[in-house]
């Protein structure tokens, strides 16, 4: 973290409160899991932090879907003070709302992008990791995350228990090195951490 733990934790209670606030009138997660929200949620996207294997001083994080905020928001919160920066991707407006509250109220170092990913300018954006929690089965996604993509770029995506299947379906589009960690807090469900991007020859 780029500063004390109890700062962190702080933030992370924070999130939590204004992310049941705000479920009770949207729906941000699943009901069924709101007494679970640190396991299945917070523990969920922070898991990710040992997956990036680089320092954190000055990283661009993009979460793309972000929904509710998961990834994204407690990653953040895990930046801040880093001097990394955030863009959270979400075409959905009330949950535009939620995540533009929450980055204002946190003091977090991010920003929300209000539309798809496709309408992005790559040209314009350098990104050194990507995230995404159930958005897409993962050769789409592949797709979507591709332009964004530099020698450094990792991205790292939360899969459930058919992952094997979707990446054997991705093999045929897309060439890639891939590192399989399993989820700490779904026992079917496994983060991949891909590198190295590029479309297949002749596809």
């Amino acid at each position: 973290f780029g500063r004390r733990t109890a700062e962190v934790q702080r933030d992370l209670e924070s999130f939590a409160a204004l992310l049941l606030k705000w479920n009770a009138v949207q729906n941000l997660v699943s009901r069924e899991t709101e007494k679970s929200v640190w396991d299945r949620h917070i523990g969920d996207s922070l898991q990710l932090l040992p997956l990036i294997e680089r320092p954190l001083a000055g990283l661009s994080h993009m979460d793309i879907g972000s929904g509710g905020g998961l990834p994204a928001i407690p990653l953040a919160i895990a930046l801040k003070g880093t001097g990394s920066k955030s863009t959270m991707v979400e075409p959905i407006q009330k949950k535009v709302s939620f995540l533009r509250t929450a980055i204002r109220e946190l003091a977090l170092q991010a920003t929300v992008f209000a539309g798809r990913v496709e309408e992005i300018d790559s040209r314009e954006t350098s990104i050194d990791v990507i995230t995404s929690r159930a958005l897409a089965e993962l050769r789409g996604l592949l797709t979507l995350i591709h332009p964004f993509f530099g020698p450094e770029t990792v991205a790292i995506l939360h899969k459930g228990k058919d992952y094997a299947v979707e990446l054997a379906e991705s093999r045929l589009a897309w060439d890639f090195d891939v590192v399989l960690t399993n989820s700490v807090t779904d026992d079917r469900g496994v983060l991949l951490r891909i590198t190295n991007l590029r479309p297949k020859s002749g596809v």
